[in-house]
């Protein structure tokens, strides 16, 4: 067996082994893709193949939908070059079930792969048909970032700004050359979709897009109408988005499981950009993607695939419910305790009572009294999606020190607009609140980076740790020294955590609370034992 078009032909011989194949014609979707595209898709990364790839395909199996989506990779051509045009552009999707159940569907709404090097032109094409509804996006947030902390642009930024005349090499550069091109082209409308993993990613684009018009607009180099065209809703939308699937690296796992299926060519391959890549996804079952409802050249019936539409405040309390509330903190106590108690997979920390009963009692008893109601979607069905179902498989492969990256940047978000919530309520005293400082107090005892068992560990990476780590230098499990003389200036600090934490009377408990932390080998264990069971 081989992942090719030509292969899939034989279906007795896939079905026997359990792969779900697509039921649409497959050359009739290529050929009306490629005279009247509908779709496409920047970002050829697992989460597209594994996500969106997918809902596309439902709609094509179902014959809701007649063309399919053409992706285009502008950061790491190898992708497209290894994974794939080498297996005719199918994907394998691969459903991880928390039960040990695994689901395997070949993915064949990919319609095209394209990549600027070669195929720039055919790019230029595709954005400049009428026919074409969404451009949407998965290139992690920090494609979006044009500039370093100092506000200098990028290196890879630099050659598109001043070099107008040559094709751009960026990705907001290439989008915004296209969306020239579209508007030179007659300015048909279209719609811009985000569907990264950042807060209000929409506008996040948007900014990106206008910052490179403007830029050169100010060179010369374009008219304002173009910028007129950009800032026009009726022409032009940058829909906000909430995406949630965790999708990981290709797993070794799941490639046995093809090998004993007879399977061929399934390699994992590491391209010279450090990008995994393999003809295979591998993802949780769980799902979640809700889109501001503003398509100016009209969409597809997504809603039949299980997407949300609303307006934009609605996909920003629903993106507010799962950061503040219902997931986000919640992994965020697994990150710092399970590398404070030895834990290498947050499926395992979930078997351990304390970490369970510790996440419960922070979303049910703390998080929910407070949290952002988004009407369309239940909070307390996903967050206990999150704690009974996603937290808890083991199929995939999430660990603590993964996701403890970059905490001090968190913290405010996730449990600062919590706290912000009940202030706005009109508590001035947080005082009754016990398991949001309790996680404060062990996010300090995690800095000293020394485990229950007194045992060095290596903290995850962090652009804070040089600012925080000496808040704690002084103390050593046993310590004596007076804790508020030594904290008293990080938990004042508000770009942290949000709030300064003694003035609404939170200080004195995270004090205490990593005071009892530190009494010696064991005493984290203890210490949640006393407040959580």
């Amino acid at each position: 067996m081989k992942l090719n078009l030509q292969d899939i032909q034989n279906k007795d011989m896939w079905t026997e082994k359990g792969y779900a194949l697509p039921s649409f014609d497959i050359e009739k979707m290529k050929k009306l893709s490629r005279e009247k595209p509908q779709w496409v898709h920047f970002g050829a990364g697992n989460i597209f193949r594994a996500f969106i790839a997918v809902l596309q395909q439902r709609l094509l199996n179902e014959g809701k939908a007649e063309t399919g989506i053409i992706v285009c990779e502008t950061f790491d051509e190898e992708i497209i070059q290894k994974a794939y045009r080498a297996y005719d552009n199918l994907a394998l999707a691969v459903t991880l079930k928390g039960s040990g159940e695994i689901q395997k569907e070949v993915v064949a709404s990919l319609s095209e792969s394209l990549i600027p090097s070669e195929d720039y032109a055919r790019m230029e094409e595709v954005l400049c048909a009428p026919s074409l509804q969404i451009l949407s996006l998965t290139i992690t947030e920090k494609g979006y970032a044009l500039k370093n902390d100092k506000g200098d642009y990028f290196p890879w930024i630099k050659p598109d700004l001043e070099n107008f005349d040559k094709q751009a090499v960026s990705t907001i550069g290439i989008i915004t050359k296209l969306l020239l091109a579209r508007y030179n082209a007659g300015g048909a409308p279209l719609a811009l979709v985000s569907m990264d993993n950042c807060s209000h990613n929409g506008t996040l684009l948007k900014e990106a897009v206008l910052e490179y018009a403007e830029l050169w607009k100010s060179k010369g180099q374009l008219e304002q109408e173009f910028i007129d065209y950009l800032k026009n809703g009726e022409k032009i939308s940058f829909n906000w988005s909430m995406i949630d699937k965790i999708t990981p690296r290709p797993s070794e796992v799941v490639q046995k499981q093809f090998v004993q299926d007879g399977l061929e060519g399934m390699d994992i391959i590491i391209t010279s950009k450090n990008t995994y890549v393999s003809p295979f996804v591998n993802a949780e079952e769980s799902q979640y993607l809700a889109i501001e409802e503003h398509f100016p050249n009209g969409r597809p019936p997504l809603e039949d695939a299980g997407v949300l539409f609303s307006d934009k405040e609605t996909i920003d309390k629903i993106e507010k419910m799962k950061v503040c509330t219902c997931l986000n903190p919640l992994h965020t106590v697994l990150a710092v305790f399970g590398c404070l108690l030895g834990y290498d997979s947050i499926s395992a920390e979930m078997k351990d009572p304390l970490l369970k009963g510790f996440i419960e009692k922070l979303g049910y008893t703390e998080g929910m009294p407070v949290v952002v109601d988004p009407g369309i979607m239940n909070a307390k069905d996903f967050i206990r999606d999150s704690i009974e179902v996603r937290f808890p498989n083991p199929f995939v492969p999430d660990t603590p020190q993964r996701i403890a990256t970059d905490t001090s940047k968190k913290i405010s978000v996730r449990f600062g607009e919590t706290m912000k919530a009940y202030i706005g309520k009109g508590k001035s005293d947080l005082s009754f609140l016990t398991y949001i400082p309790l996680f404060m107090a062990g996010w300090l005892r995690y800095l000293m980076a020394v485990d229950d068992l007194g045992q060095a560990f290596e903290l995850s990476p962090d652009p804070n740790l040089d600012m925080v780590k000496p808040f704690v230098a002084p103390f050593s499990l046993g310590s004596t020294l007076s804790v508020h003389d030594h904290v008293e200036g990080l938990l004042k600090n508000t770009e942290i955590f949000g709030i300064d934490l003694y003035k609404y009377h939170l200080g004195e408990k995270v004090e205490n609370f990593f005071q009892e932390m530190i009494a010696g080998p064991g005493a984290i264990e203890k210490t949640l034992k006393k407040y959580i069971l």
